[in-house]
């Protein structure tokens, strides 16, 4: 048995957030909403693809979402024009606390309080860093 991809992930808000959220989500972000099974089609919330993964929003009674650091990431090519853009609706923009070499990021919340990620992957940054430990290591030894 082996894991092969993530095929969803879920998100969920109180009601009282719903008309904000769809809109988050569907112009905001910009994500494609798809059909969902029949069986959900008249349940809140809706269900968005991106790539090769489906994002599912819904409703939770009591949903405490402020209170977690739990989130999930997007990647953007240019992670300044992705700010601008989020500013632009205006969307709180939370700074990164703990910088990860190789990656430039930041965080937000969807009106549902659910956390998310924006981060772009910088190469030249992570190679540089390699370089420089591997000329650290050589000089040590």
């Amino acid at each position: 048995m082996t894991l092969k991809a993530v095929h969803h992930i879920q998100v969920t808000y109180p009601l009282e957030v719903e008309d904000a959220m769809l809109s988050f989500y569907s112009k905001v972000l910009g994500l494609t909403e798809i059909p969902r099974p029949e069986i959900v089609q008249n349940d809140s919330g809706a269900w968005y693809k991106l790539g090769n993964i489906e994002l599912h929003i819904s409703t939770e009674k009591n949903a405490n979402n402020q209170a977690s650091r739990r989130h999930y990431c997007f990647q953007v090519d240019n992670l300044n024009t992705f700010e601008e853009h989020l500013k632009g609706h205006g969307v709180e923009i939370i700074p990164d606390q703990r910088p990860i070499p190789g990656c430039v990021r930041f965080f937000l919340r969807d009106p549902g309080g659910n956390r998310i990620e924006i981060a772009e992957l910088v190469k030249s940054t992570f190679v540089q860093l390699q370089t420089e430990e591997l000329l650290l290591d050589i000089s040590i030894n």
